[in-house]
Protein backbone atom coordinates (compact mmCIF):
# COMPACT_ATOMS: atom_id res chain seq x y z
CA UNK A 1 0.00 0.00 0.00
CA UNK A 2 1.07 3.63 -0.87
CA UNK A 3 2.44 5.52 2.22
CA UNK A 4 -0.14 9.06 2.85
CA UNK A 5 1.32 12.05 3.17
CA UNK A 6 -0.76 13.30 6.72
CA UNK A 7 -0.98 16.39 8.42
CA UNK A 8 -1.98 16.38 12.10
CA UNK A 9 -3.46 19.64 13.12
CA UNK A 10 -3.99 18.61 16.85
CA UNK A 11 -1.76 16.62 19.55
CA UNK A 12 -3.85 14.20 20.33
CA UNK A 13 -4.51 13.05 16.52
CA UNK A 14 -0.04 13.36 16.52
CA UNK A 15 -0.13 11.31 19.51
CA UNK A 16 -2.74 8.88 18.13
CA UNK A 17 -0.56 8.67 15.00
CA UNK A 18 2.39 7.86 16.80
CA UNK A 19 0.44 4.75 18.45
CA UNK A 20 -0.46 3.66 15.42
CA UNK A 21 3.06 3.26 13.98
CA UNK A 22 2.08 5.70 11.46
CA UNK A 23 4.60 8.72 12.50
CA UNK A 24 6.96 8.34 9.29
CA UNK A 25 4.01 9.25 7.49
CA UNK A 26 3.76 12.91 9.27
CA UNK A 27 4.60 15.91 6.93
CA UNK A 28 3.72 18.32 9.11
CA UNK A 29 1.95 19.72 12.71
CA UNK A 30 0.22 22.52 14.76
CA UNK A 31 2.36 23.72 16.98
CA UNK A 32 1.43 22.66 20.08
CA UNK A 33 2.35 18.69 18.87
CA UNK A 34 5.32 17.96 21.39
CA UNK A 35 4.94 14.28 21.73
CA UNK A 36 6.61 12.24 21.04
CA UNK A 37 9.08 15.38 21.25
CA UNK A 38 12.24 13.30 19.61
CA UNK A 39 9.85 13.32 16.52
CA UNK A 40 7.91 16.35 16.21
CA UNK A 41 11.08 18.27 16.23
CA UNK A 42 12.06 18.43 12.81
CA UNK A 43 8.75 18.91 11.24
CA UNK A 44 7.37 21.76 9.87
CA UNK A 45 4.69 23.45 12.06
CA UNK A 46 1.82 24.73 10.99
CA UNK A 47 0.90 27.45 13.68
CA UNK A 48 -1.50 27.36 16.59
CA UNK A 49 -4.30 24.82 16.43
CA UNK A 50 -6.94 27.17 16.62
CA UNK A 51 -5.13 29.14 13.93
CA UNK A 52 -3.75 26.51 10.99
CA UNK A 53 -1.67 28.52 8.20
CA UNK A 54 -3.93 26.41 5.45
CA UNK A 55 -1.31 28.17 2.95
CA UNK A 56 1.55 26.59 4.28
CA UNK A 57 -0.44 22.84 4.96
CA UNK A 58 -1.21 22.98 1.18
CA UNK A 59 2.49 23.39 0.36
CA UNK A 60 3.07 20.15 2.33
CA UNK A 61 0.57 18.05 -0.76
CA UNK A 62 -0.93 15.90 2.45
CA UNK A 63 -3.03 13.01 1.44
CA UNK A 64 -4.88 13.12 4.23
CA UNK A 65 -5.61 16.16 7.45
CA UNK A 66 -6.26 14.98 10.41
CA UNK A 67 -8.22 17.47 12.07
CA UNK A 68 -10.31 17.77 15.50
CA UNK A 69 -12.68 19.46 17.25
CA UNK A 70 -11.48 18.71 20.96
CA UNK A 71 -11.24 22.16 21.77
CA UNK A 72 -13.78 24.80 20.88
CA UNK A 73 -12.65 27.13 17.86
CA UNK A 74 -11.60 24.65 15.73
CA UNK A 75 -14.31 24.11 13.22
CA UNK A 76 -13.07 27.22 11.45
CA UNK A 77 -10.10 24.39 10.46
CA UNK A 78 -12.56 21.68 9.29
CA UNK A 79 -14.32 24.80 7.41
CA UNK A 80 -11.47 25.65 5.02
CA UNK A 81 -9.83 22.56 4.82
CA UNK A 82 -13.83 21.62 2.93
CA UNK A 83 -13.47 25.06 0.91
CA UNK A 84 -9.78 23.73 -0.37
CA UNK A 85 -11.35 20.61 -1.09
CA UNK A 86 -8.43 18.92 1.17
CA UNK A 87 -9.07 14.98 2.59
CA UNK A 88 -9.81 15.52 6.44
CA UNK A 89 -10.85 13.25 8.83
CA UNK A 90 -12.03 14.70 11.65
CA UNK A 91 -12.24 13.56 15.42
CA UNK A 92 -14.35 14.80 18.08
CA UNK A 93 -14.20 12.41 21.48
CA UNK A 94 -16.08 13.28 24.45
CA UNK A 95 -15.56 9.73 26.32
CA UNK A 96 -13.29 6.92 26.75
CA UNK A 97 -15.28 4.76 23.95
CA UNK A 98 -15.07 7.81 22.01
CA UNK A 99 -11.67 7.34 22.13
CA UNK A 100 -11.30 3.58 21.20
CA UNK A 101 -13.93 4.25 18.56
CA UNK A 102 -11.52 7.11 17.20
CA UNK A 103 -8.50 5.00 17.24
CA UNK A 104 -10.55 2.85 14.59
CA UNK A 105 -11.49 5.18 13.09
CA UNK A 106 -7.96 6.31 11.85
CA UNK A 107 -6.62 3.13 11.85
CA UNK A 108 -9.12 2.16 9.14
CA UNK A 109 -8.47 5.64 7.54
CA UNK A 110 -4.97 5.01 7.48
CA UNK A 111 -4.79 1.13 6.22
CA UNK A 112 -4.29 -0.21 9.98
CA UNK A 113 -6.86 -1.62 11.01
CA UNK A 114 -5.50 -4.39 12.67
CA UNK A 115 -3.00 -2.28 14.40
CA UNK A 116 -5.98 -0.19 15.52
CA UNK A 117 -7.90 -2.97 16.86
CA UNK A 118 -4.41 -4.43 18.87
CA UNK A 119 -4.17 -0.93 20.44
CA UNK A 120 -7.85 -0.69 21.31
CA UNK A 121 -7.69 -4.11 23.08
CA UNK A 122 -4.40 -2.79 24.95
CA UNK A 123 -5.78 0.27 26.18
CA UNK A 124 -9.11 -1.76 27.45
CA UNK A 125 -6.95 -3.92 29.14
CA UNK A 126 -4.83 -1.45 30.51
CA UNK A 127 -8.34 0.21 32.19
CA UNK A 128 -9.26 -3.57 33.43
CA UNK A 129 -6.10 -3.72 34.97
CA UNK A 130 -6.29 0.20 36.58
CA UNK A 131 -9.61 -0.06 37.85
CA UNK A 132 -8.99 -3.57 40.19
CA UNK A 133 -5.98 -1.56 41.86
CA UNK A 134 -8.67 1.22 42.71
CA UNK A 135 -10.77 -1.13 44.16
CA UNK A 136 -8.49 -2.55 46.55
CA UNK A 137 -8.04 1.14 47.70
CA UNK A 138 -10.40 0.88 50.94
CA UNK A 139 -11.84 4.81 51.17
CA UNK A 140 -14.41 7.02 49.83
CA UNK A 141 -14.96 7.85 46.98
CA UNK A 142 -12.47 11.39 46.94
CA UNK A 143 -14.05 14.99 45.13
CA UNK A 144 -11.31 16.12 42.76
CA UNK A 145 -11.69 19.39 41.16
CA UNK A 146 -9.81 20.14 37.51
CA UNK A 147 -8.76 23.33 36.32
CA UNK A 148 -8.14 23.50 33.01
CA UNK A 149 -8.08 27.71 33.03
CA UNK A 150 -7.77 29.87 35.92
CA UNK A 151 -9.10 33.10 34.88
CA UNK A 152 -12.21 32.37 34.31
CA UNK A 153 -12.06 28.88 36.02
CA UNK A 154 -12.59 26.66 33.16
CA UNK A 155 -13.30 23.22 34.59
CA UNK A 156 -14.44 19.84 32.86
CA UNK A 157 -18.25 19.03 33.13
CA UNK A 158 -20.30 16.12 32.36
CA UNK A 159 -19.39 15.17 28.92
CA UNK A 160 -15.65 14.75 29.00
CA UNK A 161 -13.35 12.39 29.37
CA UNK A 162 -11.65 13.40 32.76
CA UNK A 163 -15.34 12.17 34.09
CA UNK A 164 -15.42 8.92 33.55
CA UNK A 165 -11.19 9.49 34.45
CA UNK A 166 -11.99 10.37 37.51
CA UNK A 167 -14.89 7.51 38.25
CA UNK A 168 -11.94 4.77 37.11
CA UNK A 169 -9.63 6.30 39.38
CA UNK A 170 -12.17 5.90 42.10
CA UNK A 171 -12.97 9.55 42.65
CA UNK A 172 -15.35 12.39 41.60
CA UNK A 173 -15.04 15.03 38.90
CA UNK A 174 -16.36 17.71 41.05
CA UNK A 175 -18.04 19.48 38.49
CA UNK A 176 -19.40 16.02 37.01
CA UNK A 177 -23.04 17.24 37.32
CA UNK A 178 -22.62 19.76 35.37
CA UNK A 179 -23.64 19.23 31.28
CA UNK A 180 -21.76 19.59 28.61
CA UNK A 181 -18.46 19.53 28.44
CA UNK A 182 -17.03 22.35 30.33
CA UNK A 183 -18.48 24.39 33.52
CA UNK A 184 -16.89 28.09 33.79
CA UNK A 185 -17.25 27.78 37.74
CA UNK A 186 -16.55 30.87 40.27
CA UNK A 187 -14.38 30.74 43.32
CA UNK A 188 -17.28 30.28 45.83
CA UNK A 189 -18.65 27.17 44.18
CA UNK A 190 -14.91 25.52 44.00
CA UNK A 191 -14.80 26.93 47.99
CA UNK A 192 -18.53 25.44 48.58
CA UNK A 193 -18.13 22.12 47.11
CA UNK A 194 -15.19 21.42 49.30
CA UNK A 195 -12.87 19.21 46.75
CA UNK A 196 -10.67 16.63 48.19
CA UNK A 197 -8.11 17.07 45.37
CA UNK A 198 -7.30 19.79 43.51
CA UNK A 199 -5.13 19.48 40.06
CA UNK A 200 -4.03 22.18 37.80
CA UNK A 201 -3.94 20.91 34.33
CA UNK A 202 -3.66 24.07 32.46
CA UNK A 203 -4.39 23.35 28.84
CA UNK A 204 -1.18 24.49 26.74
CA UNK A 205 0.74 25.22 29.74
CA UNK A 206 4.00 22.93 31.01
CA UNK A 207 3.49 21.98 34.46
CA UNK A 208 7.05 24.30 35.61
CA UNK A 209 5.49 27.46 34.93
CA UNK A 210 2.85 26.72 37.36
CA UNK A 211 3.14 26.54 40.85
CA UNK A 212 0.66 25.06 43.74
CA UNK A 213 0.35 28.52 45.39
CA UNK A 214 -1.40 30.20 42.50
CA UNK A 215 -3.99 28.17 43.70
CA UNK A 216 -3.64 27.50 47.46
CA UNK A 217 -3.52 31.49 47.63
CA UNK A 218 -6.72 31.94 46.59
CA UNK A 219 -8.69 34.00 48.88
CA UNK A 220 -11.11 31.81 50.87
CA UNK A 221 -9.20 28.74 49.69
CA UNK A 222 -7.53 27.96 52.47
CA UNK A 223 -11.12 26.36 53.60
CA UNK A 224 -10.83 23.46 51.04
CA UNK A 225 -9.96 20.16 52.22
CA UNK A 226 -7.29 19.88 49.69
CA UNK A 227 -5.34 22.62 50.54
CA UNK A 228 -6.10 21.65 54.33
CA UNK A 229 -4.67 17.87 53.43
CA UNK A 230 -1.50 19.51 51.31
CA UNK A 231 -3.27 17.69 47.94
CA UNK A 232 -3.00 20.65 45.45
CA UNK A 233 -1.23 19.37 42.50
CA UNK A 234 0.35 20.46 38.80
CA UNK A 235 0.34 17.77 36.91
CA UNK A 236 1.26 17.12 32.96
CA UNK A 237 -1.78 18.50 30.94
CA UNK A 238 -0.61 16.50 27.94
CA UNK A 239 -1.56 13.22 30.28
CA UNK A 240 -5.17 14.94 31.01
CA UNK A 241 -6.11 16.75 28.36
CA UNK A 242 -5.80 15.19 25.37
CA UNK A 243 -7.94 12.43 24.34
CA UNK A 244 -5.25 9.94 23.14
CA UNK A 245 -3.42 6.97 24.33
CA UNK A 246 -1.48 8.89 26.49
CA UNK A 247 -4.72 9.81 28.99
CA UNK A 248 -4.65 5.98 30.12
CA UNK A 249 -0.93 6.96 31.51
CA UNK A 250 -2.09 9.92 33.57
CA UNK A 251 -5.33 7.48 34.53
CA UNK A 252 -2.63 4.87 35.92
CA UNK A 253 -0.78 7.47 37.54
CA UNK A 254 -4.17 9.41 39.60
CA UNK A 255 -4.93 6.21 40.95
CA UNK A 256 -1.25 6.17 42.44
CA UNK A 257 -1.75 9.44 43.68
CA UNK A 258 -5.25 9.24 45.26
CA UNK A 259 -4.04 5.95 46.93
CA UNK A 260 -4.21 7.26 50.66
CA UNK A 261 -1.33 4.76 51.13
CA UNK A 262 0.91 6.19 49.14
CA UNK A 263 4.70 7.83 50.65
Amino acid sequence: MTKLRIVSICPSNTELLDALGLFDQVVGVDDYSDWPAEKVKDLPKLGPDLNINMERLQELQPDLVIASLSVPGMEKNVDRLQELNIPYLVLNPKTIDDIYGDIRTLGAACGVPERAQQLVAELQSKVERIQEKARSIKQAAPKLYWEWWPRPIFTPANANWLTPISDLAGGINLFGDKPGDSYTAEHEEVIERAPDYMFAVWCGVHADKVKTTMITEREGYTAIPAVQNGRVYVLEEGLYCRPSQRLFQGLEELVDLLDPERS
